[in-house]
């Protein structure tokens, strides 16, 4: 399981797995208080990327890419197409 350090890097391979199987890929944020840690991961169960951070401004990157994410998943137009544009 790979751990990114940096977020462009994470944000390009996660983008690169939904747009490979959305329908495989799943999105989850975990939070842990006593570490200040919080740590987002994406698999489609053959591959997994993981990204965590304890700084308070990456909080606001993860949140926009996980909307971004988000947003996809429930897109009716095509998928490929809204990334590019986002």
């Amino acid at each position: 399981m790979p751990h990114f350090q940096a977020w462009d890097e994470f944000t390009r391979a996660a983008e690169k797995l939904y747009l490979a199987d959305p329908m495989k890929v799943r999105v989850v944020l975990k939070y842990r208080h006593c570490d200040g840690n919080l740590c987002i991961k994406v698999t489609d169960d053959v591959a997994c990327l993981l990204y965590r951070t304890d700084q308070a401004q990456d909080v606001k990157k993860i949140e926009k890419f996980h909307s971004q994410l988000m947003r996809l998943m429930v897109a009716k137009e095509s998928r490929s197409a809204a990334m590019e544009t986002d």
